[in-house]
């Protein structure tokens, strides 16, 4: 992953052990005593995804300056990818290794969230247990509650999440990721941007943590991630008396209008950006409105 160059990214990531033996890399940009931002990303991308957000945000050369805090999930973009026997890739992990990497930063304040894919369901079970830190949202094609009545499970994550052939598939071939750069977008990526995306999963050792991120997908109450996906879901509305933005992406056949629907349902006074020619990438394929629109939001609504 070395040799790859990521276009767009000129950050140099720290690292910290967040358990015995196991580094997650991660951003951390931007003055120290600025308002913090919380980018969570999702399946089967990495902090590169914010990598535009991030360079605003945290250049004095823009305006007000943010402090960024980025991670890699683990087995995720630069972060180490320990076996099952080593690490239980579920999402209360996730949500227990960004509690460590706060704790980690000595970040004991009121963040903002953004959220993109299952960064959502990272972020909003973090803060189950804290949600007057959370300030401020900004949510981009993601959940935070159970899939949609309406929504049949799209057979591409089904591939992965029921199928041996699937999940072999996308640890031999880096066929998530790959699919992910192409049908993911509603612009096609530059060469050496989708490079970058997929560069961290080549391999099949690399490639674990995008099949377990589909293997715990919840669809129901004997999966592990249930009881905190319906938790979401029941205090969710709560975080409608704070600023939120969302952008979205309508041509995600994942995180879809049903998506949209039921956060617009919950945050009736969220501000909301929906494009018909944006899919799931929605900032990659929207950087030039989105990131401005951003940073405008936050700018109106200061902690």
């Amino acid at each position: 992953m070395s040799e790859v160059a990521y276009p767009e990214y000129p950050f140099t990531p720290k690292r910290f052990d967040v358990r015995p033996g196991i580094a997650m890399s991660y951003l951390d940009e931007g003055p120290r005593d600025g308002e913090v931002i919380v980018m969570l990303h999702g399946n089967p991308s990495w902090s590169y995804y914010w990598r535009r957000l991030v360079s605003d945000l945290a250049a004095p050369a823009a305006g007000k300056a943010y402090r960024c805090i980025v991670p890699d999930h683990v087995g995720m973009g630069l972060s180490d990818r320990p076996g099952d026997d080593a690490y239980t890739y579920t999402l209360q992990s996730r949500i227990d290794d960004l509690e460590a990497l706060l704790a980690h930063l000595g970040v004991d304040g009121p963040v903002t969230l953004a959220v993109h894919d299952w960064g959502g369901m990272i972020g909003f079970g973090w803060a189950l247990k804290q949600r007057q830190r959370v300030r401020r949202l900004v949510i981009l094609n993601t959940a935070a509650f159970p899939l949609p009545a309406a929504k049949p499970m799209p057979w591409q994550l089904s591939l992965g999440r029921d199928s041996r052939i699937g999940g072999f598939m996308i640890r031999a071939f880096n066929l998530f990721a790959r699919g992910a750069t192409r049908i993911g977008v509603s612009r096609r990526m530059p060469p050496g941007v989708r490079r970058a995306f997929e560069a961290p999963y080549n391999g099949w050792r690399n490639a674990i943590s995008t099949l377990r991120f589909m293997q715990d997908i919840p669809l129901g109450e004997g999966d592990r991630a249930w009881s905190l996906l319906v938790e979401s879901a029941r205090v969710l509305h709560e975080y409608n008396d704070r600023p939120v933005f969302i952008g979205w992406g309508l041509r995600d056949f994942v995180f879809d209008r049903h998506f949209l629907d039921g956060f617009v349902a919950a945050l009736p006074d969220a501000e909301v950006h929906a494009f018909e020619d944006a899919n799931h990438y929605v900032l990659q394929d929207k950087a030039e409105v989105l990131v401005p629109a951003i940073r405008a939001f936050l700018e109106r609504n200061p902690l």
